[in-house]
């Protein structure tokens, strides 16, 4: 199974030439894709703020965001909705950013931080905090972050062998996911009310009384992981072709996949640690980015982009739906995104790639 789509033939291309040597590969539909995107998100944002109990019209949400609102309205989209919003397009970014490299490194549509069990090795991180410590959310946070990136590490070595091949990874990861779920539900089941309560909330995904705590050190996770990632693009499409051939073209292979996954998985578990688990973003925003643009390679900012519409489209229809709060946003894409799971594997298996 590939994640290269028939689609991504024949791309017109253009280059901008620079000083120098230097010059910019510019593909125009992808370049339109991600102005939309880019577009939509902000649409997005605007109108989830303004959503809520107290409804806020989307120009008063925007005249309040410049600093020209009434008292009520400041209070209402600085201090409440805005840290939720921005949780929500940090989150969505991260996922579908991790997701784009996971994708392209393991060439499978099906690699995603879901299905290789980081985001599972996040859930045992928090629960192991919750329930056997009982931890602030503080804690919480930072067990999610150090079980994230200890299950990252060991799935990478347990699929090492001469170097880290896609499907290798992919197996080893539902192995590993298949053992991070039985624990989650021994914590569970050997938890006390409340903790087990507590952490069934936690295990949901929500953006529900998420605030400035949680944005900041998301924001900086993603000021210093997007433009390293987005560095190793062209290195990431030269992997996409085979190992082999990305050594051939002067590619440290399996440095750079090394590099990159640790990226990813930094992305997936700072996520986690400021909504909980979200499902299935990370799966679906890179290809739903790649049919979108038609473009080879792995999308990655169109993915992150996308990621952060289907955060945002998914938090507004569950608000529009069952009122703020009210059903936890990690039901929703667990929902669209199970769905679009079965869509994806009758699609590749009718293509013969499954």
């Amino acid at each position: 199974m590939t994640a290269t789509s028939k689609d991504a033939k024949h791309v017109p291309l253009r280059a901008l030439r620079g000083p120098g040597r230097t010059s910019l590969r510019m593909e125009p539909r992808a370049m339109a894709t991600g102005v939309v995107l880019a577009a939509l998100t902000l649409a997005l944002a605007v109108v989830l703020i303004g959503t809520g109990d107290f409804e806020i019209a989307p120009w008063d949400v925007v005249r309040t965001l410049l600093g020209n609102g009434n008292p009520a309205d400041d209070f209402i989209v600085n201090d409440l909705r805005l840290p939720r919003v921005l949780v929500a397009v940090l989150v969505g970014a991260a996922l579908g950013m991790a997701g784009a490299v996971f994708q392209s490194v393991s060439r499978n549509p099906l690699g995603s931080p879901d299905l290789l069990g980081f985001g599972y090795g996040s859930s045992v991180g928090a629960l192991v905090v919750i329930i056997l410590f009982k931890g602030g959310a503080a804690e919480v946070a930072a067990g999610a972050v150090a079980g994230g990136v200890l299950a990252g590490a060991a799935v990478y070595l347990l699929a090492y062998k001469q170097g880290v091949h896609g499907y290798r990874l992919v197996l080893v990861g539902i192995g590993s996911s298949a053992v991070l779920v039985a624990v989650i539900q021994y914590l569970i089941a050997k938890a006390q009310l409340v903790d087990a309560t507590r952490a069934m909330v936690w295990l949901t995904g929500s953006l529900a009384g998420r605030d400035w705590a949680q944005v900041w050190p998301l924001l900086a996770t993603c000021a210093v992981l997007f433009p390293l990632v987005l560095g190793q693009n062209r290195a990431l499409r030269m992997i996409e072709m085979g190992d082999d051939s990305a050594y051939a073209l002067g590619v440290p292979v399996e440095r750079t996949r090394m590099l990159l996954m640790l990226a990813a998985v930094l992305l997936t578990t700072a996520a986690a640690a400021a909504a909980g688990p979200i499902s299935f973003v990370a799966l679906a925003a890179p290809q739903l980015a790649r049919r979108l643009t038609r473009s080879p390679g792995p999308n990655l900012l169109t993915g992150a982009l996308m990621g952060a519409v289907l955060l945002l489209a998914s938090d507004l229809a569950s608000q529009r739906a069952f009122g703020a709060d009210q059903l936890p946003v990690g039901v929703v894409t667990g929902l669209v995104g199970g769905v679009y799971l079965l869509w994806l594997l009758v699609t590749e298996r009718k293509a013969g790639r499954i």
